[in-house]
């Protein structure tokens, strides 16, 4: 079936041979030519269409006479969708940026925190061990002071045993001449030739020489004669009425008292008057 250009008129002749051909065809080839003449009416507005594009077109494509490139036009519902996709994935990236965010926000604090509990332990250990350190420390001290005492204590007793045992060794030695001196005299005394006054002389230097030994030692003889009787260092061996004499006085001597250091360690024997 041949289209007709746009403009192009149909001749009177073709009307009066469909009518009469209408009048003897059955209604369904009536139907059938109607439908083909819709579409060549259909193909015709068509044709003029693509003609006045073609006449707009500057370059002078026409899209009828075009081939088919095989691409299918793009579904403006499809776009649609697409860019509503879009948007909805650049909200849910959002969010899930957002709930990344709070995550990383809440990791970062749950890190600070277990490197602020990591950083607390290594405190806590580091004063446990110092505290540890300086009770070590303090016992160490406490068992020197311990150890110091008891050699202290040892040592005391050792001089104190030392002084019972060599308190007199200073007097010792003063009283070793005295004592050579007396066994001169002796073997000087028992000589046939022996001579009274040299013997008496020897006896003077030795009690001299004992005297000397007592005053460095601080033994100091008490002789109360003539004295008020004095009863911390006297001791009475008698009580005798003397003329010219007055009571309590110590009259007579037996025996020298002594002391060492102001310490009474011998009283003396005396009488005394009434």
């Amino acid at each position: 079936m041949t289209s007709n250009k746009p403009g192009d008129e149909q001749t009177p002749d073709s009307e009066p041979e469909n009518s009469s051909s209408d009048e003897n065809q059955t209604p369904e080839a009536v139907a059938a030519a109607a439908i083909n003449s819709a579409q060549a009416s259909a193909k015709d507005a068509e044709m003029a269409d693509s003609g006045d594009d073609t006449e707009s077109d500057p370059l002078g494509f026409d899209d009828a006479r075009m081939p088919d490139s095989g691409l299918d036009q793009p579904d403006l519902s499809t776009v649609e969708g697409t860019e509503s996709e879009a948007d909805s994935g650049e909200d849910n990236e959002t969010d899930s940026d957002d709930s990344k965010d709070e995550g990383s926000e809440s990791a970062d604090s749950d890190d600070k925190a277990d490197a602020d509990k990591d950083d607390a332990e290594p405190d806590l250990e580091a004063q446990l061990a110092a505290a540890n350190a300086k009770v070590d420390d303090h016992w160490a001290r406490i068992l020197r002071m311990q150890a110091d005492l008891e050699n202290e204590r040892k040592r005391a007793q050792k001089q104190v045993s030392s002084a019972h045992k060599f308190a007199i060794e200073k007097f010792a030695e003063e009283l070793l001449p005295i004592k050579d001196s007396l066994e001169m005299g002796l073997e000087a005394a028992k000589a046939e030739d022996a001579d009274l006054g040299k013997i008496v002389e020897g006896s003077e230097l030795t009690l001299k020489l004992l005297s000397q030994a007592f005053e460095k030692n601080q033994i100091v003889e008490v002789d109360p004669l003539d004295d008020k009787f004095d009863p911390n260092v006297h001791q009475a061996m008698s009580m005798q009425e003397v003329e010219g004499k007055e009571a309590n006085t110590v009259i007579g001597v037996m025996q020298k008292g002594y002391t060492l250091n102001d310490r009474l360690i011998r009283p003396a024997l005396v009488t005394v008057s009434k």
